[in-house]
């Protein structure tokens, strides 16, 4: 019997005070040069551990005091600093790295590569070098992952094929993106509140001969779906639990549906 793989969005929903110390799933956010989601804050609160890959910094340099405007922006920015920033420094802008070095972060530059995106830099840095960091649950969130050039979207998919044995979750403030491995059959709850219905699976890479799901408003039955063919595309989830099971790696999709931030600050009304 094929062992299950089981994966819920329950990085949308409040952190829980209560699951604070036992968390069920280790979280780590990478912040990428694209514009953040407006729920970046959230999955900040979520992270273990937090990076900037390389002009990523100038994003939450720049966006997250857009995302607390009743806030003073030095306020904001000091209390949103990530860990490291990693990359080839190519689009850094210097005041911001001065900030974040005098603030403490660290900085790896890693010109030299220039075989590597920035995200697999940041990644390889998760599964190579924090040992204090929990691996056995461990997810990666990259925010600013999707929207731009489509180079830089296909690079990021790219990614979640390198890196296929761990969970990595791509993006935006329209939805979201990872890969389910052939070597496992899926199960996937769905958090109705922030995500969904609509929702896809997509077979980049190789074609999937035989794909089967439940829980779909346009259930797969054994289904070959290939690019010039039937992909899954523009499908509802109608269950609170879809299962998957395919004999190709596949990418699921769902849409986001998460509510502008609501600044908490005692300044405002």
């Amino acid at each position: 019997m094929m062992e299950a793989m089981i994966h819920s969005s329950t990085f949308l929903l409040p952190v829980n005070p209560s699951d604070a110390h036992h968390p069920s799933v280790t979280y780590a956010l990478v912040l990428l040069n694209q514009r953040l989601p407006r729920f970046a804050p959230l999955l900040w609160e979520h992270a273990q551990l937090r990076l900037c890959a390389d002009g990523g910094a100038n994003r939450v340099y720049d966006e997250f005091p857009q995302l607390f405007p009743h806030e003073d922006a030095s306020d904001v920015r000091n209390r949103y600093k990530p860990d490291l920033i990693k990359g080839d420094m190519d689009s850094i802008r210097t005041e911001v790295l001065d900030f974040y070095t005098s603030s403490g972060t660290k900085v790896i530059d890693e010109s030299h590569d220039q075989d590597t995106t920035d995200l697999h830099k940041c990644v390889a840095y998760i599964q190579d070098f924090t040992p204090n960091l929990e691996k056995s649950n461990l997810c990666i969130l990259v925010a600013g992952a999707l929207g731009g050039r489509f180079d830089h979207e296909a690079g990021n998919i790219n990614v979640l094929y390198k890196f296929s044995t761990m969970h990595i979750i791509l993006l935006s403030d329209d939805c979201l993106i990872y890969l389910l491995p052939k070597t496992h059959r899926h199960e996937i709850y769905i958090q109705y509140s922030v995500e969904g219905p609509h929702c896809g699976l997509i077979p980049i890479g190789s074609p999937s001969g035989r794909t089967s799901t439940t829980g779909l408003q346009w259930d797969l039955d054994d289904t070959e779906m290939r690019f010039g063919g039937l992909i899954s595309t523009s499908n509802i989830a109608k269950g609170e639990k879809v299962t998957v099971k395919s004999g190709s790696d596949l990418l699921w999709t769902i849409s986001i549906k998460m509510k502008p931030i609501v600044c908490k600050c005692t300044s405002c009304p």
